[in-house]
């Protein structure tokens, strides 16, 4: 796979311990779990498993301890057939560990850290250039900082695309992701990003503010309320697909994979965000952030039963 990569993801790969229940426990009172589940995790681990799950050739560049919980975060990557061969592992347990707290009733969650996760970064010495640019795209969420910035800086000279997952926030965007944002040229947002990254309230002009620092396309993803996008040229809203929640763990990360899933195949932005849309309402009705990511028939499925067809000719919708 390495001869013909088509994306490479860097930055960070979790073990999700999932605890789906109605109310939190106390400290005076415990409470019973609806469901359980361990499952992969983390923004770029997970974008890269729905990417492969999609028919796309890629890679995962990040850390990994040597123990069970290593293990088990990385199966689903294997078993969805992305290249790990620039895995860097380190001794000890895995530290990217993450409890997820999943509301039974809205699919909300929660998550609380084990230790500290960032403690064993990916240095620059450590990455293969020549691996990162024979992809086309680049994934980054700014996790492994350093290394993560000298791989966009090196994609952007090679002519490459790099895009970059932008966390949902209710505060300001620090200053390590303003520098990242220079080399991205497809900023795909949670809620609250551009407000936190510009300032402005107004989505429409905070994105085209955001366009202003590198990207051509911006997108913020709204949960429930679907996501909207902006270019240069235009801006617009898609409403996200009616399906029955259970847990929106990743929900986002999906949505990342597959509009670079999408990009490959070279549809046009409102193609891009429906087909993204769909991908990320399917895992939604599944409990974990990878165990319910369609392949791409499921998608194309899941769309023309609601009426939205892909021609050659571009996007069509018809009544059913």
């Amino acid at each position: 796979m390495a001869d013909d990569l088509q994306i490479v993801g860097l930055g960070m790969a979790t073990l999700d311990v999932l605890l789906r229940l109605k109310d939190m426990p106390t400290w005076d009172c415990g409470t019973r779990i609806d469901e359980f589940r361990f499952d992969g995790g983390g923004p770029v681990g997970t974008a890269m498993v729905a990417a492969a799950k999609l028919g796309t050739n890629v890679g995962f560049i990040g850390t990994a301890g040597m123990d069970k919980s290593a293990e088990i975060k990385l199966e689903s990557m294997v078993d969805a057939g992305v290249d790990l061969s620039h895995l860097v592992k380190r001794d000890g347990p895995d530290d990217q560990v993450i409890v997820v707290h999943v509301h039974a009733e809205t699919g909300e969650r929660t998550f609380c850290g084990v230790g500290n996760i960032s403690r064993k970064p990916l240095h620059v010495d450590e990455l293969d250039k020549d691996y990162i640019i024979s992809a086309d795209y680049l994934h980054l969420e700014g996790f492994h900082y350093d290394a993560a910035l000298q791989a966009a800086k090196w994609m952007k000279e090679a002519g490459k695309t790099v895009t970059y997952d932008g966390s949902k926030t209710s505060g300001s965007v620090g200053e390590n992701t303003r520098r990242l944002i220079e080399y991205v040229d497809v900023l795909i947002t949670g809620k609250g990003f551009a407000k936190g990254l510009t300032g402005l309230s107004d989505l429409k002009e905070a994105g085209k503010e955001a366009l202003k620092m590198g990207p051509g396309v911006f997108v913020e993803t709204l949960g429930e309320d679907g996501c909207y996008t902006v270019t240069a040229d235009d801006d617009f809203h898609t409403p996200a697909f009616d399906v029955n929640v259970i847990d929106t763990t990743g929900a986002g990360d999906v949505f990342h994979g597959a509009y670079i899933v999408g990009l490959l195949h070279g549809w046009n932005l409102r193609q891009l965000a429906l087909f993204s849309s769909a991908v990320s309402a399917l895992k939604c009705t599944k409990l974990g952030g990878r165990s319910g990511i369609p392949n791409f028939d499921e998608v194309m499925d899941f769309l023309g039963k609601r009426g939205i067809k892909f021609g050659s000719s571009g996007l069509s919708v018809e009544i059913i």
